[in-house]
């Protein structure tokens, strides 16, 4: 189930007794647990009706036990226990003996008076396991997956909307591209520039460039960007900006080597036909970063992008070999591929 339908459901009061939440996306699955803890405990018995396990330190079958257990004092409960990764193909590498079957179990013949909530931040599930597809037969598993590049843009727009601003799509992408895909900062990042910008009014790219704070990695994803773009000057400032930061040289040539990298990879899945999703799932990166590479990879030939990372290698070679000075070595660096 899409945790949109979910939250749907919860809101016409049609409340499961049991979630499985996973997925890479933390900070969506955080906020659909806190709007279930919303929906269904009355903020006055949070005290006793709001429970937490950690399943690295606590057995399933205990968790199960207190689902079980009659609420004290308050008229239903809700049971979250985090870390099951006893439902995905990876090891557990707690000591902790879980009773699968105790769950089972219970999925079969749920109290009405509790709510149980598993979950766990990890890509899948195994579907494998018997518990597993139990859970998905009663359609209790909801999925919390990267956003697609459409879907980060819309939610940014919701996000800042809700903040009480607006923004145009050009904006949007510039935000995307100077704080990150990474929820949990880009709400941040979207609440200090609504704040900034003040209600009714436009967040601009301009006041996103002046406010949002920018990580290395973003740095160099932008230096890359501009690199493409053919836009020294500006590829220079930045690169000017990371050595304030006391970043070496021989780091930012790894990070561009490793974009650059990501731009040939993408570019030789997207010719055999990998859509823009399964290229994010081979190669472990966001959606919205695979969506840039390949716009920036239409810009080049393969042997180009080959050419520049051959570059980078010997670069790199000479710079830990003293061979050339490591700001000069970055600077003649840049001049060559924006020639």
């Amino acid at each position: 189930m899409e945790y949109k339908e979910a939250v749907k459901q919860i809101k016409q009061k049609k409340i499961l007794p049991i979630y499985l939440c996973y997925g890479t996306e933390k900070f969506l699955m955080n906020e659909f647990i806190q709007f279930l803890t919303n929906e269904f405990i009355d903020p006055v018995h949070k005290d006793f009706a709001l429970i937490h396990f950690d399943l690295t330190e606590t057995s399933i079958d205990q968790v199960v036990e207190d689902v079980e257990t009659l609420p004290f004092m308050v008229p239903n409960k809700l049971v979250i226990a985090k870390n099951a990764s006893f439902l995905t193909g990876t090891r557990d590498k707690s000591k902790i003996e879980h009773q699968i079957e105790k769950l089972e179990k219970y999925i079969n013949s749920p109290v009405d008076y509790s709510v149980l909530v598993l979950y766990v931040n990890a890509e899948k599930l195994d579907e494998r396991k018997k518990i597993v597809k139990l859970l998905k037969k009663q359609n209790y598993i909801i999925s919390f997956p990267s956003l697609k590049p459409n879907e980060l843009s819309k939610w940014v727009q919701n996000r800042v909307k809700k903040n009480g601003s607006y923004i145009s799509q050009q904006a949007i992408e510039t935000f995307i591209l100077y704080a990150g895909t990474n929820l949990q900062t880009l709400d941040g990042e979207i609440e200090k520039c609504c704040l900034f910008a003040g209600v009714d009014q436009e967040i601009t790219s301009e006041m996103i460039q002046q406010l949002v704070v920018r990580s290395t990695e973003q740095n160099i994803f932008i230096l890359v960007d501009e690199i493409v773009k053919k836009k020294l000057d500006k590829a220079l400032t930045i690169f000017y900006t990371l050595l304030k930061q006391k970043e070496e040289p021989i780091k930012i040539v790894s990070l561009i080597a490793r974009q650059f990298r990501i731009i040939l990879q993408v570019k030789e899945l997207s010719s055999k036909g990998y859509s823009q999703y399964q290229v994010s799932s081979q190669l472990s990166i966001h959606p919205y970063a695979v969506k840039i590479a390949d716009g920036q990879g239409k810009l080049y030939q393969e042997e180009h992008l080959v050419d520049i990372l051959d570059k980078l290698a010997e670069l790199d070679f000479q710079m830990k070999s003293g061979q050339v000075d490591k700001v000069l070595g970055v600077e003649k660096f840049l001049f060559q591929v924006n020639m």
